[in-house]
């Protein structure tokens, strides 16, 4: 039987997130999820809803949806592609994946990505945001990246981390943000909840 304090039990983490790089990113902070708990939450953005203000509210409500027992650790979290106040979401098909390697190509925009963090009662929440720079993209460019299907799930129609990288001269802010988990802030909301991170809880 265990005799510990129910304090110093270590909580189990659900992610609220089905993307393999968000695994992948929690992989580089020493932690795996305990489960793999995707909310279903409606994703449409509000009238004239600027995109900051949208991907934290898109990370607070999938937060919010998850229903924890006790002792459990929710981690969600959203990626937005702004371009000015035009929020550029995962594409339909790959006409619209198209229409946005057009509208980004050649210029710079930001991504946002918004982490909320749930245990009980209690949510906490911490947002990011980087700039990216698209090189000008010939239209064999955008055929080919199309082709590769890596566009699909991404917000704005690429992903940095795939071919799409090549694609990237530059960029300002957090790298793992623009992938998907901000890994530094994630790691503080985490430890501030009383999830352990590489070991230390501090």
């Amino acid at each position: 039987m265990d005799a510990r304090p129910v304090s110093d039990v270590r909580p189990r983490l659900i992610l609220g997130s089905g993307s393999p790089r968000r695994l992948e990113l929690l992989a580089q902070l020493g932690l795996a999820p305990d489960e793999v708990r995707p909310p279903e939450i409606d994703e449409t953005p509000r009238k004239a809803e600027p995109p900051r203000a949208y991907c934290l509210r898109i990370a607070r409500a999938k937060a919010e949806a998850m229903v924890l027992r006790d002792g459990e650790i929710a981690l969600c979290a959203d990626t937005t592609v702004a371009l000015g106040r035009r929020i550029l979401g995962k594409p339909e098909d790959s006409a619209q994946a198209a229409s946005f390697l057009r509208l980004l190509s050649g210029r710079r925009h930001r991504v946002i990505t918004a982490v909320a963090v749930k245990r009980g009662a209690q949510l906490w929440e911490r947002d990011v945001t980087s700039v990216v720079k698209l090189k000008r993209l010939s239209e064999p460019e955008i055929a080919g990246y199309l082709a590769t299907g890596d566009w699909q799930g991404k917000a704005g129609g690429y992903a940095i981390q795939g071919p799409a990288g090549a694609f990237i001269p530059w960029i300002q802010g957090s790298y793992t943000a623009i992938v998907g988990l901000p890994v530094y802030e994630t790691a503080q909301l985490l430890r501030v909840a009383g999830c352990p991170v590489g070991g230390v809880n501090p």
